[in-house]
Parts: C-alpha cells; sequence; structure tokens
C-alpha cells in the first residue's frame, strides 16, 4: 500500500492480476516472444539414446558381386553429435581407405560384366532386370529400420525426414518400374512409315560411373543408380565420405541379386581413385552430384569427353523474393521452411532472400520469430528442425561467413536468441540483414542455416543477380498479383529451372523434372528423363514387303 500509494483493496486487485499473469506463463497459455530451450550437440553414454547408435563396419569391399574383408587402411565414420566426455565426434563405423589398384580392379569387374555390351545384364530380358529389380526393392524394405537409424546418427536427419528419405526412395523406385514396364509393353510395338517397318527400342549406354551426396545419400544416389541398372547398364559407384555408411548395408541385397560385376562400390579418397577411372577411357556415363569443380576436374580427365554421357546436378543459390503485394505471413512461412529444411543443406534450399523494401519492416518481425521459435536439437527429439551439422569443416566455413558479412556491416538480428551461436556442431540458426553484394555470402552457397536477407527497390536488380550469377536452379516469388507473376514466370524461366509461386523451391513430387541452368545441372532428372539420360534410341527397321 506504500509503495503503490494506493488504498488496500486497489493494491489486492493488482497483486492478484500479477498473479493471474504468472499462472499464465507457467501454463504456457501467455504467448510471449521468448526464446526456447536449446538442445546441446552434445550427449553422454547414460542417455538414453547413446544405446541406439550405430557401428557399421567398413571393413569390407564389394567387387564382382562378392562381399570381401577389407584388411588395408580405414578411416573412422563418425556422428556430428558430439561426446560430451571427449568433446569429439562419436564413432559410428569405418570406412575403407581404397587405393588406385581397387579402383582398377572395380573396372576390370564392370568391364567384364559389361563385355562389350554382351554380357548377361545387358543382353538379359528387360522384364527378368525388372523382376530382379523387385527382388531388390523387397529386401531393401527389410532394412528401413536399419538404414533409417544409420541416416539419423551418420547425417542427423531427423527421424521424420529419414524415414521420408527411405520411404520416398523406395516409392520413386516403384515408380521407376512401372515406368519399365510400359516401356517393356510398347518396345514390341512396330510402327510403318513411309515404306519402312520399324521399332525401337532403347539399350544400355555402358559402364555408369555413379557419385550420390551426403545430404540424401539413399534418395538422390538411387535417382540414377535404379534407371541405370534397369536399362541393362552397370555401376560403379563411389561411396562418399560422409553418408556412405548406407550404402555398405546394402552391399547383402546387391550381392544376393545382381549378376557378379554389374554394381561394384569404392570407397575412400574420391580424388585418389576416381581419377583412374575417368583416364581409362572406359566410363561411358558419368553421373554426378556433388560441386562444380570437382564435375569438371572428372570430366576433363576422360581422353575421350565427347563420349562421355553426363548427367549433374551441383550447386544452387536459390532466391526467395518477397513482393510489396505479397501475403506476408504465407511468404514468411515458406521461406522459413525453404531455407531452413535439413539445415538449408539441400540444393533446392532458398539461400538468399530479397524483401521489398517497403515491406521489410513487416516481414523481419514475424521472420525473426518463426525461425527463433525452430526446435534446435538432436535428430530423435520430438518436433526438431534444426540438427548438428554433417560435414567437419562446415562450422568454421559458416562461421567465417557470419564474420565477413558483419565485417561489412551486416547484423545477426536474431542473436538475441542465440542465432549463429554453436553447441559442438549444431548451430542455432543465423539472420544476416541486410546483406550486400560486398559479402562472400552473396555469392556463395552456404548450405546450412544461416539465412541472409536482402532488400531491393526494382525487379530489376533481381533480374541483375540472376543474369550474372553462375548459379541457375530455382527461385521462389510470392505475389498476389498474377500478372506479375506471369511477368515473372517468362524472365526467369530462361535463367532458372523452376519458378516456384507463393511456395518454397523444391524438386518433388519426383514424375516432374528437376532441372537447371549454368553451374547448377547439365541433364534432368526425373523418372522419364533418367531413361533417355541413361540409354540410347536403336532402331531396328525393314523395308515393308509382302513377306
Amino acid at each position: 500500500v506504500n509503495i503503490m500509494k494506493v488504498d488496500r483493496n486497489s493494491a489486492l486487485l493488482i497483486i492478484l492480476c500479477y498473479l493471474l499473469c504468472i499462472i499464465e506463463i507457467l501454463s504456457n497459455n501467455f504467448d510471449l516472444n521468448t526464446c526456447p530451450v536449446k538442445s546441446s550437440g552434445f550427449i553422454d553414454s547414460n542417455h538414453e539414446m547413446y544405446s541406439s547408435k550405430p557401428f557399421i563396419n567398413g571393413a569390407v569391399k564389394f567387387l564382382d558381386g562378392k562381399i570381401v574383408p577389407w584388411d588395408s587402411e580405414l578411416i573412422d565414420a563418425t556422428s556430428p553429435i558430439m561426446d560430451s566426455s571427449t568433446g569429439k565426434r562419436i564413432v559410428i563405423g569405418s570406412i575403407a581407405m581404397m587405393t588406385i589398384q581397387d579402383s582398377e580392379n572395380a573396372l576390370h569387374s564392370a568391364k567384364k560384366a559389361w563385355n562389350k555390351g554382351l554380357g548377361e545384364w545387358p543382353q538379359m530380358k528387360l522384364s527378368e532386370r525388372i523382376k530382379i529389380m523387385e527382388d531388390i526393392v523387397v529386401s531393401l524394405k527389410e532394412k528401413r529400420n536399419e538404414i533409417i537409424n544409420t541416416l539419423m546418427w551418420e547425417i542427423c536427419k531427423g527421424y521424420d525426414d529419414a524415414s521420408s528419405e527411405f520411404d520416398r526412395t523406395i516409392a520413386a523406385i516403384d515408380a521407376t518400374i512401372n515406368a519399365f514396364h510400359e516401356i517393356n509393353k510398347s518396345s514390341d510395338t512396330w510402327r510403318v512409315v513411309s515404306g519402312i517397318i520399324a521399332k525401337v527400342k532403347r539399350a544400355a549406354i555402358g559402364i555408369m560411373l555413379c557419385f550420390g551426396p551426403f545430404n540424401y545419400p539413399f534418395n538422390e544416389t538411387y535417382a540414377t543408380l535404379i534407371p541405370a541398372l534397369l536399362l541393362g547398364n552397370v555401376v560403379i559407384m563411389k561411396l562418399p565420405h560422409i553418408g556412405g555408411l548406407v550404402h555398405i548395408l546394402t552391399m547383402e541385397v546387391y550381392a544376393k541379386h545382381l549378376p557378379p560385376g554389374v554394381l561394384n562400390f569404392i570407397s575412400g579418397s574420391g580424388r585418389l581413385t576416381t581419377p583412374p577411372l575417368m583416364e581409362s577411357g572406359d566410363i561411358d556415363i558419368l553421373a554426378f552430384i556433388g560441386g562444380k569443380h570437382s564435375a569438371d576436374a572428372l570430366i576433363k580427365a576422360h581422353p575421350n569427353p565427347h563420349r562421355l554421357k553426363v548427367f549433374l546436378q551441383l550447386e544452387g543459390k536459390n532466391l526467395g523474393i518477397v513482393l510489396p503485394d505479397a501475403n506476408i505471413d504465407e511468404a514468411v512461412e515458406q521461406v522459413v521452411i525453404g531455407s531452413t529444411s535439413y539445415n538449408g543443406q539441400r540444393c533446392t534450399a532458398i539461400k538468399l532472400v530479397f524483401v521489398h523494401k517497403t515491406i521489410a519492416a513487416t516481414f523481419l518481425p514475424k521472420f525473426i520469430e518463426k525461425i527463433n521459435n525452430l526446435k534446435v536439437g538432436l535428430p530423435w527429439e520430438k518436433d526438431v528442425k534444426i540438427t548438428p551439422l554433417p560435414e567437419p569443416q562446415k562450422p568454421k566455413y559458416l562461421k567465417e561467413l557470419i564474420e565477413d558479412a558483419v565485417s561489412y556491416g551486416a547484423t545477426i538480428i536474431n542473436k538475441d536468441c542465440d542465432g549463429g551461436t554453436f553447441s559442438g556442431a549444431l548451430l542455432t540458426p543465423a539472420i544476416l540483414y541486410p546483406v550486400t553484394s560486398a559479402m562472400k555470402i552473396w555469392h556463395e552457397e552456404q548450405f546450412g542455416p544461416v539465412i541472409p536477407v536482402a532488400v531491393f527497390d526494382s525487379i530489376d536488380e533481381i533480374k541483375d543477380y540472376l543474369h550474372n550469377t553462375h548459379f541457375g536452379q530455382q527461385a521462389s516469388v510470392f505475389t498476389t498479383n498474377s500478372t506479375i507473376a506471369a511477368e515473372l514466370v517468362d524472365v526467369f524461366s530462361t535463367t532458372v529451372g523452376r519458378v516456384n509461386i507463393n511456395t518454397q523451391c523444391g524438386r518433388s513430387p519426383d514424375v516432374f523434372p528437376f532441372s537447371g541452368r549454368r553451374s547448377s545441372a547439365m541433364g534432368t532428372m526425373s523418372i522419364t528423363e533418367a531413361i533417355n539420360q541413361f540409354s540410347i534410341e536403336t532402331v531396328i527397321a525393314s523395308k515393308l514387303t509382302d513377306n
């Protein structure tokens, strides 16, 4: 009463209101813009999930249809989850560090299986290859739980994302098999044109060297591997350093179902093992998902690059463009999903956000709130959205990008909720604003949960960016004006492979073409296009006569 200078009843009423507010806060019914509690990127051996960590013995090689012991150099395969007792990444397996001789042995096995196109697999009826692939799918499904758990530990995909990767891959294989059933039906169809009777069949090209990425080691690798095999090609697969353990789990499946030499695995240093394969001139197809510099080096190593069938999915710096008339809430939601799904470690992620200067003051607070409320933690935690980063050098690189941007005038505008801070390899998303062309992150693909936001005044600034960058994968445009949307589609369709209207950038559904321009891709990824990429049309023709 003395402090508030009010009568006793008024003081009691004020105190009662405070108490009610405290009760509401404690029951989480009072919406305060506070920072959620963050998890650590560390666990100890007493953690309930510690016992679920796999150990996949990579002291084996899959060569010539057999799984044989590897008795030479190994490296540890580690999880980005840190052991709190040691401060180091947790060891979850091993990978064989193969030599040039091992890659040459794999090539010898592949050449024997191909046998100038006369081997068992390329000469096998398509219907028989389809049946074998259906059996492979059955066997892969038996390993579902083991593969999902390995994805969670090795590359820190949340349980839902890891499950989705496996299930989506199986669905894509099923769709591919269905497409091949249709090809098999139509391949016996003869046509008569101008007195010529003919039919067209698709024939295998030869030996494929296949590289998959770490971020979707199962799904994206199989997007090239499965169609190539079904068409009768033979494959040498280079296992990634990170994400390679899931492929070791599949060795038994392929040893059981495929003829010897149709699929061989090599692991270890790609810079050591793969150039000799390309230099031999025996590789007919290069299917590569990764960085442009590595792709260029591989192609240049081939003595006859004009004969090499090349399929590349490379880098992207996809834009999220928020126009003045955009539905702000919708744009915020989609940009958050597009920039942070699987930590932004997707080639299809939104990697640079352009917001019109007239709505930045409205967009940014909503965007900050949504980003700050993303659950940051370990992959098995319920509703987790941000997890530790698999690449050992990625934290250092992202810190450098942040420091560079700050040195040129950007601010981490969600720093009050720990934006930009690390716990081991776990990074709380950082929003950088305003970014400009003076900063590295304007030009480079960050591939992680650092979100640069720039303002623009004229759409010509966006056009200039797209015309001057070497990337050309996708863009997302947020607008409620259909006329403007149509105009931008016309402009962007000559600079990117996909224009998204009021939705995030993405690849799915897998039946749609996934393409890119310039240094983002060569070739199109889809079920139909994969069939075209990894085969050659062969025409069987004769003059039509009475006989």
